[in-house]
């Protein structure tokens, strides 16, 4: 045997030991645009750590909750990095559900997120999950539409002003609803845009002694209200429709108003994608003169199941994917008002992307406006804004999501699924000791 032929036999060995020394991270992440492009980016990741190769499970966001909730709750170890809400994280923390995430590296800079995001992340102290993108909710409107029927949007719009102006700009024969929300059954779907419109009504889920509050005029109001609009400004088939469908129609201009979570106006104000980029304004979440401008935080967190045996190559990923680093890849890959928002304070300093992104500001004030330890108007036992932040919240919430999602669909009424919810939430309150 030669040299040469020698030399190739130990290159080849040691390339084939590498490839079965690689540990392959399962990643479960959901179908939304900023993860698809992160999935897109990361050759970076793979570059900087060749030991490492990643198998994506992207989902719809209903059925990754459903997967990624009983693979943890039953330590089945099927994903090694999960992308899960800041409404799990301390929940599944305090379970022993989770890694904490001591791992990050020295130079991930912890403190630059924004305090309310880490907070809503950490429990006594410590980082359970860290976050991809974070966001409030706020209205997403044609300007061109607007100015063409004599409207101007108010710094603090009112639900009664926002209902006028989206029959207003309803135009039917163009094919244009003068309003797109949330339809698709689910706790972080239709119930999330749901919680939020009736918290800004001045209602709650339940009051200081965990008493459900359906049958409440609160609720009666909000509920009729937003089925009352859909059905007169609403695209066919809102019931069918969530963040991702609503998003496609206020793309292709079919759409007057959205109001939805704010990480959306980077892809509406897009002219890659979208038809109306030039076209879109920003106001912040509609109230009924309270005050309460629907007190939405949310963010989406990548975290390490306790069931994982991978979980320092884990955060290996994470701190990629979290990092500033990561904020300046997709900038100069994609342009800095399409970088990941709402999770450090350094991007709202940052004059390159105050300059690419005029929906930056607004972002900001929505998730200042946020107060989650106040949700409503009315004193509440909870936390969480758009969720209620209880375990039994995540069934609970899709069943009366199922109830209202029938309503807008036509299949049932708004006095029968309220009543239904209150029936629902009282039995399941009362079983799970919070009622006795």
């Amino acid at each position: 045997m030669n040299l040469r032929t020698l030399l190739l036999g130990v290159s080849s060995a040691a390339l084939l030991c590498g490839f079965a020394n690689a540990e392959t991270l399962t990643i479960a992440t959901v179908n939304n645009g900023d993860m698809i492009r992160m999935q897109g980016l990361t050759d970076d990741f793979a570059a900087k750590n060749p030991d490492i190769q990643l198998e994506w499970v992207t989902l719809e966001e209903n059925v990754l909750r459903e997967r990624v909730t009983t693979d943890i709750a039953t330590k089945g170890g099927q994903y090694d990095i999960v992308t899960i809400g800041n409404y799990e994280v301390p929940i599944w923390a305090k379970q022993g559900w989770l890694v904490a995430l001591d791992g990050l590296g020295a130079d991930y800079d912890v403190d630059d997120l924004l305090p309310a995001i880490r907070g809503g992340l950490s429990v006594d102290g410590k980082l359970y999950a860290a976050p991809f993108y974070g966001e409030s909710a706020m209205i997403m409107y044609r300007k061109d539409l607007f100015e063409k029927a004599g409207l101007t949007m108010p710094d603090s719009p009112t639900w009664e002003f926002i209902g006028e102006a989206a029959r207003k700009i309803t135009d039917r024969s163009a094919d244009i609803s003068g309003m797109c929300l949330r339809g698709k059954a689910g706790w972080g779907e239709n119930m999330a845009f749901l919680t939020a419109l009736n918290n800004s009504f001045g209602g709650r889920w339940f009051d200081e002694n965990w008493q459900p509050q359906f049958d409440q005029p609160e609720w009666k109001t909000s509920l009729q209200f937003y089925v009352d609009l859909m059905k007169d400004a609403g695209p066919q088939g809102a019931s069918s429709n969530g963040f991702n469908e609503n998003l496609t129609l206020f793309q292709q201009g079919k759409c007057g108003m959205w109001i939805d979570a704010t990480v959306a106006a980077s892809f509406v104000s897009n002219p890659k994608d979208s038809t109306v980029a030039d076209k879109v304004g920003y106001a912040i979440f509609p109230d009924t003169g309270n005050g309460n401008h629907g007190h939405w935080l949310w963010s989406w967190n990548l975290a390490v199941p306790a069931s994982s045996t991978k979980a320092e190559a884990a955060q290996k990923f994470i701190a990629w994917a979290t990092s500033k680093g990561y904020t300046e890849l997709v900038a100069s890959k994609e342009g800095w008002a399409n970088v990941p928002p709402g999770t450090r304070t350094s991007l709202y300093k940052n004059a390159d992307y105050e300059k690419a992104a005029p929906f930056a500001a607004p972002t900001l004030a929505a998730m200042d406006a946020a107060d989650i330890t106040k949700p409503s108007v009315k004193p509440v036992p909870y936390t969480g804004g758009q969720f209620v932040a209880i375990p039994e919240f995540q069934g609970l919430g899709t069943t009366v999501g199922q109830l209202f999602s029938a309503v807008l669909a036509g299949q049932s009424s708004v006095d029968d699924a309220l009543a239904q919810a209150q029936t629902a939430a009282v039995r399941e309150m009362t079983r799970a000791g919070y009622i006795k």
